[in-house]
This record gives C-alpha cells, structure tokens and sequence, in this order.
C-alpha cells in the first residue's frame, strides 16, 4: 500500500484536531451551563406541531380531566383522575399517582391495567380501592440519544431544584422550582383538598422518563410514603446529560452534588435484564447510589418471561451511564421489552406500596 505524504497527513492531523477541539468546546459549553441543581430548566418546544402536542387535552378514558392550570411558565397543565365508585369524605382512600413516559401522553396509563385496579385492590388497610392521578407532562427538551426524543413530551428531570420550600436563592442567583415538581404538586394537592384521601398513602408510580421523575419527585417529598415503578434511567446520570449530579442527603458541598429531602422513601424499581438503550447497567448504578445513602430500594430485575433474575444481559448494553454499547439484536430486544409495562406485577407493585404507608416524622 501506497504510504501518505507528509502534506496528506499533516491535513488529517489538522483536521482530526479540529473535530476533538470542536467536541470540547461542545462539552465545554454545556458544563458552563451547568447549575446547582444540574442542567438549567428544560426549554418548552414552540415550534408549530410541538405546539399542537403540548396543547394537548388528555381524553382520560373512563376517568375525568383536571385542568387547564397555568404552570410558573404559562403552560396550560392537565391530569386525569380515576376514582371508585366507594370515594368520599367519609372513606378516604391510598392516592397512586402515575407519570407516563416520553413520547406519551397520560392516557398511556391505559396501557399498565392500573386503571382497571382502583375498584378491588387494596392500597390501604381493609378497604377496597384507590384513587388514580395521572398528570401529563409538557413537551420540551430531553437529554436522551437519537433525534426523535430530544424534543418530546414528558418531564424535565435535569433540573433537579425539588427544594420542598419552592424557589431558592443560591450565592445571589434565585433557582426557580421545577415546573414539572411544582405540576405535580398542584393536582396531589387539588385531590387532597377534597377531603377524599388518605394522606398517610399518596404513593408514586412511573414509567421510563416518567419512572425517573417520579423516582427524583418522591426523593425529595416527605408527603409521599412510596414509589413503586417501572424502567427509570437514573435521573441524576444517564445518556448525554453534560450536568450530571450525585444525590446526598444533606447540604451539597459542590454543584457536582444536589441534596434530596426524602431519603427514608421506600423505593421499588422493577426493570428489564434486557431494557432500552443500554438502561439495565445504568438502573444498577442507581441502585448502588441510593444504597450507598440509607435509601431503602428494592431492585427488581425481570428476564423476558418476567421471571426475576439477578443480572443484567450484556448483550443490551454494559455502560452504567447507558453510553450505547448494545448490539443490534439486543437493542431491538431492550426497546420491545421496554414498550410493555409488566402488568404480570402488578399484583407485587400493590402489595409493595400497601406494606409502607407514611412514616411518622423523625424528632
């Protein structure tokens, strides 16, 4: 073979540089955008057909809209409520609140038979039944891979400002809540004020991106007792996030740490050995984290006849950061896998939740 010449490989140098200088600066500038609370607030999509989705009014099949509510931006908020026929004043019942994924709606939650559950199954102690709340995301800004769910509906869960108190000021500059947190915490407390739940049993629910904003909401809300939910990438490090931060449970000492204001919380995390993009390592990552700060989680992986296993399939990625090193097969595997809330466990969601109602405060 013919060898280059020196004018050849001094152009290829030159532009081999280029592109390393250029990937710098791209990083470079997304860490300078950084906060102490992660990446900066996720931007709303105006453009025309964004805007047509982001409108959106759920259907809520077999249940009743709440809404519109203006969030701090001035989008226009909804949710669904699902209630039994048994819910009053004088029978308060366990409240299950569901965030749907990226790229849903919360009409999705028809899709998990959760919907089908709030007549029979009981969340609380001798009754029957619960109150089903599924508020609908927003469509903005996503740190995920590929073009599709860059831009999409669902929950801003890079800003991590879950502060209990609302807005904080930090060396001078004020960090608003996160508008989906504050959504969020609007319909729980538009449920709650009709005197029909439960208090001591408002739990969590989610799935994918909406799993991993309910894992950051329920980390950080010391009204709710529980979260059961399905195939969260870690909301505080996967994919391309340039702003990633680990949780600790008092005052941060850096921004490359953020505090969490619930750490008692029970956690379930059910999730695929074969999950979308790589998800499965980075779902033990998480895992690890939160052990390693007193968070009670129970990590529950499920081979694809449901069946529990103690590990992830390699073939669907190694990364903890879920960094795209799937073979095809696998990632065809991982998506159809993860396109199926796992209705089969239900039942073992239930009894999870049922097991741990609100804790009295610690003195």
């Amino acid at each position: 073979m013919k060898s280059l010449s020196t004018t050849t490989r001094q152009a290829l140098a030159r532009g081999l540089a280029i592109v390393i200088l250029v990937s710098l600066a791209r990083v470079a500038s997304a860490a300078d955008r950084c906060t102490p609370f992660g990446d900066p607030p996720a931007q709303v999509n105006r453009g025309f057909f964004a805007n047509l989705i982001s409108s959106h009014n759920p259907i809520c099949f077999g249940g009743r809209t709440l809404g519109t509510w203006k969030d701090s931006d001035g989008t226009d908020r909804y949710a669904c409520i699902y209630e039994p026929e048994q819910h009053s004043r004088d029978n308060p019942l366990p409240l299950l609140v569901f965030l749907h994924g990226s790229l849903a709606t919360a009409d999705s939650i028809r899709l998990t038979g959760l919907t089908g559950a709030i007549e029979t199954n009981a969340l609380g102690d001798n009754k029957r039944g619960f109150i089903l709340l599924a508020p609908e995301g927003r469509y903005t800004t996503h740190y995920y891979p590929g073009v599709i769910d860059s831009n999409a509906m669902g929950w801003d869960n890079w800003y991590r400002q879950l502060n209990p108190s609302g807005d904080v000021t930090v060396a001078g500059t004020t960090y608003k809540e996160n508008v989906d947190a504050a959504a969020i915490d609007h319909f729980i407390q538009e449920e709650v004020a009709t005197g029909e739940v439960d208090t001591t049993r408002i739990y969590l629910s989610g799935w994918s991106n909406g799993a991993a904003m309910a894992l950051l909401y329920a980390l950080n809300r010391q009204s709710i007792a529980a979260a059961a939910i399905y195939s969260a990438p870690d909301p505080f490090d996967a994919f391309n996030d340039p702003c990633t931060q680990t949780p600790v449970p008092r005052a941060p000492t850096s921004d490359a740490q953020v505090q969490i204001f619930n750490p008692r919380i029970p956690l379930l995390h059910v999730r695929n050995s074969c999950d979308i993009a790589g998800t499965c390592p980075n779902g033990t990552n998480f895992a690890l984290q939160m052990k390693s700060i007193g968070v009670n989680l129970d990590d529950v992986i499920l081979n694809s006849d449901g069946t529990p296993v103690s590990a992830c399939d390699d073939t669907c990625g190694t990364s903890p950061k879920a960094n795209g090193d799937v073979t095809l097969l696998g990632g065809a595997a991982g998506f159809a896998h993860h396109m199926q809330w796992p209705s089969a466990y239900n039942a073992q969601m239930f009894a999870f939740l049922k097991q741990h109602p609100l804790l009295p405060a610690s003195k």
